[in-house]
């Protein structure tokens, strides 16, 4: 099976990171990122959550968008608590008439290194340390950066289960580390998914991504994110 492409596309539009707290980034990604309302005022994330669950569901009714809101408010103020700049939920169809859901999100954080390339290895040395990452050191246009995947099995209770049992679930994890060429900062790029037989359309998408990541005029050739 395979993810429908026809909403995959990138948009062509830049995503632009305006949080004061992190340095001048854009990316673009493609038409199926639903971005949830982070930047909005603590006061108006529900009536901003309900904007979110209306354009996240077009094709659903009052019953669906009223019981949705009051958790997608829930999960835009744990990720604005987490200082993250940028979240959102990727919805596309797969072949069968289904759909994948996963979330993508951006955060940054001060990093005290003189250049880009000592942030990347230091990184890269502090990743490899725990058996279960798959590090690699990669080159994006933008500049050096480090992926970091992890795939992980977790258990979810009987209660949230249509069975009343136990039930363990695969999951699957992206996350990419790029310096800023001329702050001490890095931006963090995160992809959390449970459709693990989609991975690799996932994985390609989130290099898609990354090759358009820029903190100025992009340029240079991009070395994919792999996967495997």
């Amino acid at each position: 099976m395979k993810m429908s492409t026809n909403r995959m596309e990138t948009s062509g539009i830049p995503t632009i990171i305006e949080d004061p707290a992190v340095p001048p980034l854009w990316f673009v990604a493609p038409e199926g990122f639903h971005a949830l309302p982070v930047d909005a005022e603590p006061g108006a994330r529900l009536s901003a959550a309900d904007e979110f669950t209306r354009e996240l569901f077009p094709e659903g009714d009052a019953h669906l968008w009223d019981s949705a809101a009051p958790f997608y408010a829930g999960l835009t103020e744990v990720f604005a608590d987490a200082g993250l700049a940028y979240s959102a939920m990727g919805v596309f169809s797969d072949d069968n008439g289904g759909v994948v859901h996963f979330s993508f999100t951006v955060g940054a954080i001060e990093f005290p290194y003189a250049t880009s390339e000592e942030a990347a290895g230091a990184l890269e040395q502090s990743l490899r340390r725990d058996p279960g990452n798959d590090s690699r050191r990669i080159t994006l246009p933008c500049g050096p950066a480090v992926s970091n995947i992890t795939v992980r099995e977790v258990t979810v209770g009987a209660e949230l289960t249509a069975t009343g049992e136990e039930a363990k679930l695969l999951t699957g994890q992206i996350q990419v580390f790029i310096p800023f060429p001329s702050k001490p900062f890095v931006a963090i790029f995160t992809v959390d998914t449970a459709a693990m037989e989609y991975w690799g359309e996932i994985c390609d998408m989130t290099a898609a991504v990354l090759e358009t990541v820029s903190f100025g005029d992009p340029s240079g050739d991009a070395v994919p994110v792999s996967c495997t």
